[in-house]
């Protein structure tokens, strides 16, 4: 479809009477979660057998990829095991060799080609089949096929060698290899419409199938020492004969990773990227009136980050449905510019026109209030050619708007009417907000003319129970969360996040950096000298889909690039720079740099974000003091809840805020760095929770970092009220560690204290320890020598007592108590929440070493979804209906049938007191389709 821009200023004011039309509109938007058949694959890819047993030598002697013959290896040459993916260059240029056993049988017969196929070389390389010269490849990180035929020995071994040369960044075979004799076009069995997949499990989206593999040291432990396999889902369904003639898709908006999707047999195509949505026109190919078969294949081997990434099709998919004439994907975009008591909208409307004929069209935009009262309307009309897409712009002033801010989050609504002869043919409800930004190099960042500090922290996407396949509910639950710790800021670290996580920022108040996936047109982990950038269609998508979203106030590009200070990286950035503001133009754009500021991509954004070195702040802004800055990534220390002496063996990290890698600092250092300084826009904890993989200081047993805030379940760690005293706006005091520690009476035990009070005293028993002040940004320490009982902290402000904590010798576990923050599910199939679990004693107090293991039934109309404990070593699946408390306690989430009526939990264990709890299901407005 051809594409067209059209400026139609049209500017109402006051005009508050809509349309009025009596035919009804053809849009739908239904939910595909339902009923997908799955299995996992882990042996074969696409018919294919899987090469595994790489293995590697460096080749310095090599100086160009020309070599037509190869070299004699020595039989005492070291070669070194490959895993896929796995970047064996460290970052640096040079040349490898690489090789496997191809077997020794594989026929071809009936014309069939035997064929090596390579899914991602980085970044090029020549390839030898049993000595011969087969092929040279010059592409980074794009498929190919090697033939075979020509040098394969039948009934002996045979073998590959491969050559590879790595221009910078990472390098090496960094996606899944296969061998088969096959067609170029062969279908898969899987994804033939005529397959019985009977016996395959249903599954209800979103789903990350990878959660539900066993630990392993073998497995990659930045990826959360899980197996990554391949994987198929199929649904079957039918579109009624009444959909013909219209336009219709299916959009995904996460699938981790390498999908390739059939319809009926017909090949709809290949994404690669995990993060950020796709979608497919399937009127060609569907059959109206019966059944039809999708297939999606899954392969997650090739990574593009070094954190759990999970797998699977972990968001929504929706059938669209809409008029030859209509609305385009995210054609819908509202800017604002606020003039004193008015504000004046610019919208643009895309306009899409797949018939073969001329229309004339008219656009009625309608500004609905965050009262849901409709204020403005303004129509315009405008031809677009056939088979065209137009851009129609019109402008509305809205006087007295009622701004979007953090402590005040309103929203405003566009209704858009699309008309053909005078009867509407598609119509789009947009949610954005009005408010302004500004970026001060001196003093910090403004919304709404008012100063705000980020106190922001930085995110991955999975949660215990579901990883990566999280629920709206539990999106918007890690919000709320992060809301009362005082946290205003997220950065969604370091991939587009899921639409509805943005929709629940925009509810609740909290601004976010958008952050995309790659620099350039990447793949993997990091961009290599080299990459494309001519056309940027992940970034394209991300700009489109979230602009309306006022809770954005930046545009992140990238993430520690090695590119990041030179000028191939700042002609990479400028491009995708040009890219979003074609989209976009009312946000500033910058990145993620840990390292190189001043340099390569500082000198084309908007923003500096830097990452750790606080020691560099003062020195940065004095050599560049009209360039705005902020903290992109600060702090990285890393503790574990409850834990209050370090264990290497068993993977804990003592929870004073103490411990930090050596790039980072502890939450202390790296926050009175920033709220000391005005001309610092505040800056972005690494994380506020624990995530799957990537696990620090230590590696296996650990499954999940120790860099959260919170920990997986979102339990605070002491931490947390550091954050909370000085992020928050009211008094805050928080005493620790716990009070029980047999064996060491009369020993000494390190005693500290998070608040903003200006007083604290503390006692011990009911005798005071002595008074402190608290000095701005710290905290304070007494050493107190160890007799059961009770520790109180008292705050103090104006000598007045403002509020008080404390920790008490607790008796043995004696009961279940059970914790939620809602007991209203809505029956979508979907709807979770997370109930607390704690072990309490006798008197009902949380005993802090309770390990019980807590089991748990379910019935009525819901399910278990999932279960953690917060522990980083523990390896107990995260599917189950049991789990074991750490440190008193554990977590399990209730996830809604589809089927409304009443739930009840039951948690028990022995010797322990059980406990239950009730919830109520209500029927979903949600169509899902079946």
């Amino acid at each position: 479809m051809k594409f067209q821009s059209l400026l139609f200023a049209a500017i109402a004011v006051g005009s508050v009477a809509g349309p009025a039309f009596g035919a009804p509109i053809a849009r739908e938007h239904i939910r595909f979660d339902a009923n997908w058949r799955f299995r996992t694959d882990p042996n074969t890819v696409l018919g294919g057998i899987q090469v595994t047993d790489w293995q590697w030598t460096p080749a310095p002697d090599v100086k160009d990829l020309d070599v037509q013959t190869l070299p004699e290896f020595s039989a005492d040459r070291k070669w070194n095991r490959a895993r896929i993916g796995r970047d064996v260059f460290r970052n640096r240029p040079g040349f490898a060799w690489f090789r496997a056993d191809l077997g020794t049988k594989l026929p071809s017969k009936n014309g069939l080609k035997r064929l090596l196929h390579f899914e991602s070389v980085d970044d090029n390389c020549e390839v030898f089949v049993n000595g011969t010269f087969i092929k040279k490849h010059l592409v980074w990180d794009d498929p190919f096929d090697v033939e075979l035929d020509g040098a394969w020995k039948e009934g002996s071994p045979n073998a590959v060698i491969v050559l590879v040369e790595n221009t910078g960044g990472g390098g090496g075979i960094m996606g899944p290899s296969t061998i088969r004799a096959a067609k170029d076009d062969e279908l898969p069995a899987y994804a033939r419409p005529e397959f019985n997949d009977s016996d395959w499990r249903v599954v209800q989206l979103p789903h990350d199938y990878l959660l539900e593999g066993k630990f392993t040291p073998t497995a990659d432990a930045s990826h959360g020492s899980l197996p990554q396999i391949p994987a198929w889902y199929r649904k079957t369904f039918t579109i009624p004969k009444s959909y013909q003639g219209k336009n219709l898709s299916l959009e995904f908006d996460g699938v981790y990773r390498n999908a390739i999707l059939w319809l009926n047999g017909h090949k709809l195509g290949k994404h690669s990227s995990g993060y950020i949505g796709f979608r497919h026109d399937i009127a060609p190919y569907v059959h109206f009136g019966a059944k039809n078969e999708l297939s999606v294949f899954i392969d997650p081997r090739q990574s593009e980050g070094w954190w759990y990434e999970g797998a699977g099709i972990y968001r929504h998919v929706w059938l669209n449905v809409a008029d030859p004439i209509h609305v385009a994907p995210n054609g819908t975009f509202v800017s604002s510019e606020v003039r004193g008591s008015m504000a004046m909208l610019t919208v643009q409307t895309t306009i899409a026109n797949d018939t073969a004929k001329e229309q004339n069209c008219v656009v009625v935009s309608e500004v609905v209030d965050p009262n849901g009262a409709k204020v403005v309307s303004v129509k315009s009309g405008t031809p677009v050619g056939k088979f065209h897409s137009r851009v129609l712009t019109q402008q509305i002033s809205v006087m007295n708007p009622k701004l979007w801010s953090i402590e005040k989050p309103q929203l405003y609504r566009l209704h858009t009417t699309l008309v053909r002869d005078n009867q509407p043919t598609d119509a789009v409800d947009t949610s954005y907000g009005i408010r302004t930004l500004r970026y001060d190099a001196e003093k910090g960042f403004f919304l709404n003319g008012k100063p705000v500090k980020f106190q922001g922290t930085c995110n991955h996407q999975d949660f215990i129970g579901v990883g990566i396949g999280m629920p709206d509910s539990v999106l918007e639950w890690r919000i709320k969360k992060l809301k009362e710790m005082g946290s205003n800021a997220y950065r969604c670290s370091h991939n587009p996040p899921a639409k509805e996580l943005l929709d629940a920022c925009d509810r609740l108040g909290m601004v976010v950096m958008d952050e995309n996936r790659h620099l350039g047109n990447a793949i993997g982990g990091k961009t290599p000298h080299g990459a494309k950038y001519d056309d940027l269609p992940e970034l394209r998508e991300l700009i489109q889909r979230d602009r309306n979203h006022p809770s954005i106030v930046m545009w992140s590009m990238c993430n520690e690039e090695p590119l990041q200070g030179t000028p191939e990286g700042a002609q990479i950035f400028a491009a995708m720079m040009k890219e979003v503001h074609r989209w976009d133009t009312t946000r500033p754009i910058s990145c993620a740099m840990n390292g190189s500021w001043g340099s390569g991509i500082s000198n084309v954004e908007d923003l500096q974000g830097g990452n750790y070195d606080p020691s560099g702040y003062d020195r940065f802004h004095s050599k560049f003091p009209k360039m705005p800055f902020f903290g992109s990534e600060t702090a990285s220390a890393v503790s574990s809840r409850g834990e209050y002496a370090n264990d290497r063996v068993r993977g804990y990290v003592q929870a004073y805020d103490l411990e930090a890698p050596p790039w980072a600092q502890t939450a202390q250092v790296a926050w009175k760095a920033l709220a000391d300084r005005p001309f610092m826009e505040g800056g972005f904890v690494w994380t506020g929770f624990d995530y799957k993989g990537e696990p620090t200081p230590y590696g296996w047993p650990c499954v999940n970092s120790h860099f959260g805030i919170m920990d997986m379940c979102g339990f605070p760690k002491d931490s947390y009220y550091y954050y909370k005293a000085w992020w928050g706006d009211k008094p805050s005091v928080h005493v620790f560690p716990h009070w029980n520690w047999k064996g060491k009476e009369g020993k000494p035990i390190s005693v500290w204290v998070h608040s903003n009070c200006e007083l604290v005293e503390l006692f011990l028993n009911g005798k005071s320890l002595g008074v402190k002040k608290m000095p701005r940004y710290e905290h304070l320490e007494w050493m107190v020598n160890y007799t059961p009982g009770t520790l109180v902290a008292k705050g103090f402000n104006n000598h007045k007592l403002v509020v008080t904590d404390r920790v008490e010798t607790t008796g043995a576990p004696a009961s279940i108590v059970l914790k939620t923050d809602r007991s209203k599910l809505v029956a979508d199939n979907e709807d979770t929440t997370m109930v607390e679990v704690q072990v309490l004693d006798a008197k009902g107090r949380l005993v802090p070493y309770a390990n019980n293991m807590i089991n748990f039934s379910l019935s009525g109309a819901g399910t278990v979804a999932g279960v953690g404990n917060g522990d980083a070593s523990c390896h107990e699946p995260d599917r189950a209906s049991r789990r074991s408390a750490y440190h008193g306690l554990c977590m399990v989430l209730v996830q809604a049938t589809r089927n409304p009526g009443t739930i009840k939990l039951q948690a028990f264990a022995p010797g322990l007191k059980g406990a239950s709890l009730t919830f109520q299901s209500t029927p979903s407005a949600v169509k899902d389709h079946d």
